[in-house]
């Protein structure tokens, strides 16, 4: 007897977790509806237009492929005019930590200068470098850095 009614009440407390969660789940969407991201988060801009672009080795120049998501975060920012970024620039391992700062700096410049020229007010846009101290791939072969070759946008 004992059993079953221990087995009723684990059953129960099963079901009033995952009504629970189902809940916290669906709040969380927040303004984006049933559980999409908040519109003009950064979720938001990952999900709908892509928060980073690549660069060739020891290059600052925006690549002809990686435009187009400027371009993107560009009308992006100008439909969510409140909306400011920090624009981080990356650099793989090899080199001197001075001299990936200062590519990383390029790097987060270059890409601040697309999404200026695409109507974003230079007032919304700050950047930085990490250089080499901010990896998103770890490992030493050409897969792992041209991973961590990038500018990634964050909404501040």
């Amino acid at each position: 007897m004992n059993m079953k009614i221990f087995g009723l009440l684990a059953g129960m407390a099963v079901l009033g977790a995952c009504s629970n969660t189902s809940q916290t789940d669906a709040n969380a969407g927040g303004a984006g509806g049933a559980g999409g991201p908040r519109p003009g988060s950064q979720e938001d801009l990952v999900a709908n237009v892509g928060d980073r672009v690549f660069f060739d080795t020891d290059r600052s120049n925006i690549r002809a492929d990686q435009r187009p998501v400027l371009q993107r975060q560009a009308a992006w920012m100008q439909q969510y005019p409140q909306v400011q970024v920090m624009v981080e620039g990356h650099a793989d391992e090899r080199g001197t930590r001075e001299y990936n700062l200062a590519l990383g700096q390029r790097r987060a410049n270059a890409a601040r200068d697309v999404l200026v020229a695409g109507g974003v007010a230079p007032s919304r846009i700050q950047t930085i470098s990490y250089g080499k101290d901010r990896p998103a791939a770890l490992g030493s072969d050409e897969q792992a850095w041209s991973q961590n070759r990038r500018a990634v946008t964050v909404v501040r």
